[in-house]
């Protein structure tokens, strides 16, 4: 999760709202990312999913059975689609989400609803307060900017 939260300061240094996701097997970082849809006018440049684009180039697999997701932000419902698909084996994330989040706070795609083939274990609230801090900060300047002009 640290690693994660590193990344997120990219994000909040480039503009972007502050997340960040690594997805590690075996106790080894295999992709990383942050968010990116500013920048890369693409909304679906999420943290999450830029990490599991990069995780599944580096094992030549769309599959990343075996696999941990970290992040410092629930998951939205495209990004726990991604992770089901990908068929992520855990989610660790550290703040809910309680406008949009997936896995538990407004959706509960990850793990409960049974209707997907793949179900992903989750663990929330890692690290929350730090990276609670980091988005309430982020989104208290951008609403001081925008009022400012």
């Amino acid at each position: 999760m640290q690693r994660a939260i590193e990344l997120a300061g990219y994000a909040e240094q480039a503009g972007e709202v502050p997340v960040g996701a690594v997805v590690v097997r075996a106790g080894e970082i295999i992709g990383e990312g942050w968010n990116r849809p500013i920048g890369e006018n693409d909304p679906t440049a999420h943290a999450e999913i830029v990490a599991l684009r990069a995780a599944a180039r580096n094992v030549a697999n769309y599959r990343l059975p075996e696999t941990t997701l970290y992040v410092t932000l629930e998951p939205c419902p495209m990004c726990a689609g991604a992770i089901v698909h990908a068929r992520v084996r855990r989610v660790v994330y550290a703040a809910r989400d309680p406008r949009g989040g997936a896995a538990g706070s407004v959706f509960d795609l990850l793990p409960s609803d049974q209707r997907f083939n793949h179900q992903t274990l989750v663990e929330g609230g890692v690290l929350a307060e730090t990276c609670s801090e980091m988005l309430s900060r982020f989104f208290r300047a951008r609403r001081v900017k925008s009022s400012q002009g």
